[in-house]
């Protein structure tokens, strides 16, 4: 019995022995931890941080996806970061034919009291036709054209190269159009979409803000009806006179933009039976097309040559990829092109990272020995008063 108790107490000592020695271990190496942190920390570290996101809080959904390449678009504000081909029309309420939606719009104050003066408000007498449709643009009896009255005067320096811009997938979401039209300087021309809600009061806005503005035509896509761009779209497979009627109905929604250009439609342009009815509509109201150049294989050069409307395709597509790098390169490629050629245009995105980084580049382009033009002066439209 003697000898069991002296056994069992042995173990009860060594087990406190145990316990003692792993204490002291943790609490020197937690005394050498702390003083590491004193003697090596970041001080900085454990104060308040302020985080800044790439893209904005919205008010509403994000901008509409314009065709980046044949059959390739990306949308950087879905969660999982896929590749998308699709419009999400949900929330951003396309109108039919005669619909109308309400939108509140803070009032922006027009830039002419610091830079250039306001562009004349529309319509402007004389360069409207009231029609079933609404009030389309017309050819003036003294052979001006909305096209002139409409652009932007600009009076450049001959031996300096020429860079217009143009931000598009303005008027479905308020809080980018209006950062667009206060940020950017006038000489950005602004794209507005034809079903955007209020869309008068947008253009005038922007114009007041000395910014030229084009009108946007949905075109069919390689994949539609899958990339939905709303029920006026411009179809290969529709009638002529439909395709017309659309293009109307479009053009009716609004006064004041010196030209159209797309919205999608990879598909329709490679149609040039499609497209030629088209391209004489506008060249009987006096308009210009700018194509944002996101299409391969376009027959549309060969029905604007066809129907003698004025027709350009943009060098540059700069928000591609929505990165501020990777917009500065294309910007960078801008450059070179507007060097080797005289003139260039590029074409971005209503999203916050293109606007800003355009904002920026801009303020540093006269530094430089460019001119910063609309791109209507970038595309030869002589403006006329």
């Amino acid at each position: 019995m003697a000898a069991s108790r002296n056994s069992d107490g042995s173990v009860v000592r060594a087990g406190l022995s145990h316990v003692a020695l792993s204490l002291s271990v943790f609490g020197m190496l937690g005394a050498g931890a702390v003083g590491a942190a004193f003697l090596f920390g970041d001080e900085a570290a454990g104060a308040p941080r302020v985080e800044l996101a790439l893209y904005s809080e919205q008010d509403g959904p994000p901008p509409l996806l314009k065709n980046r390449s044949p059959l390739e678009a990306l949308d950087a504000h879905t969660e999982d970061h896929e590749p998308s081909l699709g419009v999400e029309y949900e929330d951003a309420a396309l109108l039919e034919d005669g619909d109308e939606a309400s939108m509140t719009v803070t009032e922006i104050a027009s830039n002419a009291g610091t830079g250039p003066k306001a562009l004349a408000r529309a319509p402007i007498a004389g360069f409207v036709e009231r029609t079933p449709a609404g009030e389309l643009p017309k050819i003036a009896s003294d052979g001006r054209t909305p096209a002139q009255v409409y652009a932007r005067p600009f009076t450049g320096a001959s031996d300096k190269p020429r860079i217009g811009l143009i931000v598009g997938g303005l008027g479905m979401t308020a809080r980018h159009t209006e950062t667009a039209i206060r940020e950017l300087p006038p000489e950005v021309t602004l794209s507005f979409l034809a079903y955007a809600p209020n869309l008068q009061d947008w253009i005038n806005k922007a114009r007041a803000a000395g910014h030229e503005v084009l009108l946007e035509m949905p075109m069919e896509a390689y994949d539609y009806p899958n990339v939905d761009t709303g029920p006026l779209t411009l179809l290969t497979s529709a009638k002529p006179d439909e395709n017309v009627r659309r293009l109307n109905v479009m053009l009716g929604k609004a006064t004041g933009y010196f030209g159209v250009t797309n919205y999608q439609g990879a598909r329709f342009a490679t149609d040039a039976a499609a497209a030629t009815p088209v391209m004489k509509v506008l060249k009987d109201r006096g308009l210009v097309f700018l194509h944002d150049g996101g299409a391969a294989r376009s027959a549309l050069p060969q029905a604007a040559t066809q129907s003698g409307l004025d027709f350009t395709v943009a060098d540059r597509i700069v928000d591609s990829e929505l990165t501020a790098d990777a917009i500065d390169r294309e910007l960078l490629a801008l450059e070179a092109l507007a060097i080797q050629n005289g003139s260039a245009i590029g074409v971005g995105f209503a999203y916050p990272v293109t606007i800003e980084q355009l904002r920026l580049w801009a303020e540093s382009l006269k530094a430089k020995g460019y001119q910063l033009a609309p791109a209507s002066a970038a595309a030869g439209v002589v403006a006329r008063s």
